[in-house]
């Protein structure tokens, strides 16, 4: 898990060769004027979910991990918290893995939690068990799935 400002992207691009590219997309598009929704940007290499939407109890949200992609989460308006926990901890599957949509959620509790503003980035890797959504309030946000 990576937590830094959209200033300093330029440090992770050695992460993965497309995400120099996902960065570059966040950049040149003015995501203010977008409908929330899907949008893709090198097919299912890199795209695009645009989300708007109230936010979750620590309670209610619960861990995801993802195989394929890693997640580019970023707030365009509003405060939101994630719950995360390193992926080799989680013990509380609450089902089988979903290949088609590269998911599976956990009811451990979150090891740690920390939280975003606008202009803030967090980089969430296969390795990482998230729980996003955590606080109060609407918000306004960009999910970069960028392909491993």
């Amino acid at each position: 898990m990576i937590v830094d400002s959209l200033k300093n992207a330029a440090l992770y691009y050695s992460l993965n060769p497309r995400l120099e590219r996902a960065f570059e997309y966040l950049k040149r598009v003015d995501l203010s004027t977008l409908e929330p929704g899907k949008y893709e940007i090198e097919g299912k290499e890199i795209f695009l979910n645009l989300v708007e939407r109230g936010l979750k109890s620590k309670a209610e949200a619960k861990l995801e991990v993802h195989n394929d992609y890693l997640d580019v989460q970023v707030v365009l308006r509003g405060t939101e918290g994630f719950g995360w926990s390193e992926r080799a901890d989680l013990k509380q599957p609450k089902e089988a893995f979903n290949a088609e949509k590269d998911i599976q959620f956990f009811d451990d509790e979150p090891q740690t939690y920390y939280y975003l503003r606008p202009g803030q980035f967090t980089i969430l890797l296969p390795e990482d068990g998230h729980a996003p959504l955590v606080g109060e309030g609407p918000i306004r946000k960009a999910i970069l799935k960028v392909k491993m």
